[in-house]
């Protein structure tokens, strides 16, 4: 190793400030070496693409000795400095524009001859290098050898093994003792680029070159014990996992035991616990308060706050065993396979095979979906991305599913199943009718994935993840959530002249006479009363509103029978206040679900369009499509269960076929663009 040292002014100048970048491809384990040396949790994914945007966090005193502040800058994944996509030009700028103190290249050691392209030129910036061996243990268990001090030597670069998932011995205090040491050196590069001019012809020569580079290194350096010709046992699993055939079959069964565990078995049983927490507040408070308060502030406190935020809260139990099993699957790398199993029917609809992954991200919060799609380049497929991500149930959604699925289905399983099948089948739906739209049918999009080891998911990460998700969901419980159950509280008390409403017209409150137009509007759809449709407004501000709202309305403290240890259920109670059938009740679920997402998901829709023509006409679809699919649920569910259709079906037909008949207009507009298109490049 041969590093020039010589005291950088830029570093003098700064005494105590030491900026470090972390660089490497996707999926090296970045974002965990990140965690591991600033104690953060950032979110952590199996596979390629999670991180797209940098991220920043001190150096734990635990790992630095030095008492100058360590300032880590987690990069998106780059497979080298010319990017082809948002997040690569993240990377790329940062490095080139920023100039950080040392560059930590996080190598995949499982995948050596892929990472050390990257590397090569990252050595070239003059910039101090420190490479991070990472995934050592599990190179070691595959019975790859690789002769680090020779690497080391022949990249003139300081080479560390590291193992950021492991707590301790896991080479990361070494790591940062070497960052140190090299810096203000500068940067020797075992290999230079013949050309920096963008020829074509220049730069797939030195591409060439490098790649060449790279090979004669891992001929020295590494001994690998499997071949990679030689078909493991992991490959032996994807044959069966991403088969053709049997995929999907495996997905909805995974989901079904999924949703089983959190929603029927166990999750139900550590609501009460929580259910009766919450009830024992209830009861502190109203003694607290006696008879001495005003009726109107004492139903504030009791029926609007705790009443409206502890019915939403009562559902965390079974979020967080939601999120702790998903937490699992991707850990251990079963959803990247997923994201391989529906690339075939995306790619047939004019999606990028990339579009699974801000949808599987979505089904924890719809932002940081809609956010993954700057990943995908092709304009069109981005924005069509964005516009239907939201379509998957998000962890917002859940309390809403988990609710009818109680009270109205007896909490079946199938429920939560079938709703992620649904909005993955009205994505497809709307990819197919949006590539039409847009004159674009045929044209032709192809997805390559690294497909990650197959791994023991980590108790202990999916344990963070899970409380760092129920964080969230209880700091918007705890503002956004009380906030709106007190206003709606209030507008539930008072008319328009701000008096008290006597007991029993509540259909002269400011909350019903806001909600009955918008309720007459939804008859045709099985639910047309206001207290509803004062529901389905308050989830547009964020969708857990739903449930609470509906505690608030119906004057309902919590949904989770404390006797029975179970979420309510039966026609008796619940589902006998709101009046609604199992068919209305389900209309009513697949509104709340698949019209638009929150104002903040739609806010992150703005961004990464880019385009107020292609947001207002997401809105629109989005709109139309929970309008269509629930005036068909209520209505054919009706006609099938009692011999006739429901309330207002030709004033709901009306509005449906001409939704309907506009669609088709477009999309045959849009394939006589596709036919010109056709001709032109024929």
């Amino acid at each position: 190793m041969s590093i020039k040292r010589s005291m950088s002014p830029r570093w003098a100048m700064k005494e105590s400030r030491m900026n470090i970048a972390l660089t490497g491809n996707p999926n090296s384990g970045k974002t965990t070496l990140f965690n591991a040396l600033t104690g953060k949790n950032e979110h952590v994914g199996n596979w390629a693409g999670v991180t797209i945007d940098q991220k920043e966090g001190k150096v734990k005193k635990s790992i630095s000795k030095s008492t100058d502040e360590l300032t880590v800058i987690d990069l998106p994944g780059a497979y080298s400095m010319s990017p082809f996509t948002s997040e690569e030009s993240i990377t790329s700028d940062f490095v080139l524009q920023k100039k950080p103190d040392v560059i930590i290249n996080i190598v995949d050691s499982t995948n050596l001859s892929r990472s050390l392209f990257f590397t090569s030129q990252l050595l070239e910036l003059k910039i101090p290098v420190v490479i991070a061996l990472n995934k050592s243990d599990l190179s070691k268990k595959k019975g790859t050898v690789i002769d680090v001090p020779l690497l080391s030597r022949l990249l003139s670069s300081p080479v560390i093994e590291t193992t950021s998932t492991k707590a301790n011995d896991n080479g990361l205090e070494e790591l940062v003792s070497n960052a140190l040491t090299v810096l203000g050196s500068t940067q020797a590069a075992p290999f230079k680029g013949m050309s920096e001019s963008n020829n074509r012809q220049s730069v797939e020569a030195d591409n060439k070159a490098r790649y060449n580079f790279v090979k004669e290194i891992i001929k020295k350096v590494e001994i690998r014990n499997t071949k990679s010709h030689t078909q493991t046992n992991q490959d032996r699993v994807d044959r069966i996992i991403a088969n053709k055939w049997l995929g999907i079959p495996i997905f909805a069964a995974v989901m079904w035991g999924v949703f089983s565990i959190s929603q029927t078995l166990l999750g139900p049983l550590l609501a009460d616990i929580l259910v009766g927490w919450i009830d024992g507040l209830y009861g502190l408070i109203e003694g607290l308060m006696g008879n001495e308060v005003s009726p109107f502030l004492k139903s504030l406190f009791l029926d609007g706050i705790i009443g409206g935020v502890g019915a939403v809260l009562g559902f965390l139990p079974l979020i967080m065993i939601l999120f702790f099993l998903l937490a699992l699957l991707e850990d251990c790398g079963y959803m990247a396979r997923v994201a391989v199993v529906m690339d075939r029917f995306f790619k047939h609809v004019g999606l990028s095979g990339k579009s699974i992954i801000p949808m599987v991200i979505g089904t924890g919060c719809a932002i940081p979906g809609i956010m993954a799609t700057r990943t995908i380049k092709n304009e069109r497929q981005r924005r069509t991305t964005a516009m239907l991500t939201p379509f998957m149930p998000c962890g917002a959604k859940l309390p809403v599913i988990a609710l009818f699925a109680g009270v109205f289905f007896n909490d079946a399983a199938w429920v939560g199943t079938t709703m992620y099948f649904m909005g993955i089948g009205i994505i497809i739906l709307g990819a197919m009718i949006i590539v039409r739209i847009t004159g674009e049918k045929n044209a032709r999009s192809y997805f390559i994935m690294e497909l990650p080891e197959y791994r023991v998911p980590s108790l202990k990460r999916a344990t963070v993840s899970m409380f760092a998700r129920a964080k969230a969901f209880i700091i918007k419980a705890g503002t956004i959530i009380l906030l709106c159950n007190a206003v709606v509280q209030i507008m539930q008390t008072f008319n328009w002249q701000f008096q008290m409403i006597p007991e029993g017209a509540a259909s002269t409150s400011i909350l019903a006479s806001i909600s009955s137009p918008f309720a007459f509007l939804l008859i045709p759809l099985g639910f047309g009363a206001w207290q509803l449709a004062a529901a389905a407004i308050t989830g547009f501000i964020a969708k857990e509103n739903v449930v609470g709202t509906l505690a608030v309305v119906y004057s309902i403290t919590n949904f989770i029978d404390t006797e029975e240890l179970a979420l309510i259920s039966g026609s008796a109670d619940i589902a006998g206040i709101m009046g609604l059938t199992s068919v209305a009740a389900l209309s009513y679920l697949l509104f709340n679900l698949f019209t638009p997402p929150c104002f903040a998901a739609i806010g992150a829709m703005n961004a990464e369009m880019e385009d107020n023509k292609w947001l207002w006409s997401g809105i629109g679809f989005q709109f139309g499509m929970g309008y269509v699919v629930a005036f068909l649920t209520y209505q054919i569910g009706t006609l099938l269960t009692t011999g006739s259709f429901g309330l207002g079906f030709i004033y709901g037909l009306i509005p449906t076929v001409l939704l309907i008949g506009y669609l088709i207009f477009l999309m045959r507009r849009g394939d006589q663009k596709a036919e010109l298109k056709l001709k032109k490049s024929a």
